[in-house]
């Protein structure tokens, strides 16, 4: 449970990192509110995220991983959509911007996750 809450905070330290560094990314809001964010992009990670990659699996291939980048980019446009729809104050310019913005995450995210303390379970 602990894991599942520090990922949480990992990933809305990461979106807030991203929307600082990379233009067209924009967040507008409070504290809660980018919790609320990197639930939404939690929850879009773990439900469409693994449905793309299943049927991108010959072009993830054939690049040799490296359209996972888009599926990225895809998985941030998706949570600046809904963020906007339900007025959490973040929006995604476009996919340029997606793109760099879900390298920023994914870099920020390991950083910060390379920092954190592990536990004797490993976790």
């Amino acid at each position: 449970m602990t894991s599942l809450l520090l990922h949480w905070l990992l990933n809305a330290a990461a979106l807030w990192a991203a929307a600082w560094i990379v233009p067209g990314l924009d967040f507008r809001g409070t504290v809660a509110q980018l919790l609320l964010i990197a639930a939404v992009f939690g929850v879009v990670n773990s439900l469409v995220r693994p449905i793309l990659t299943v049927l991108t699996c010959p072009l993830i291939v054939v690049t040799l991983g490296l359209f996972t980048l888009v599926i990225n980019a895809l998985m941030l446009m998706l949570t600046g959509a809904l963020s906007e729809q339900w007025g959490l104050g973040f929006t995604v310019a476009g996919f340029w911007a997606a793109f760099w913005g879900g390298l920023v995450v994914g870099l920020v995210s390991v950083m910060l996750s390379l920092l954190m303390p592990r536990t004797r379970d490993g976790a």
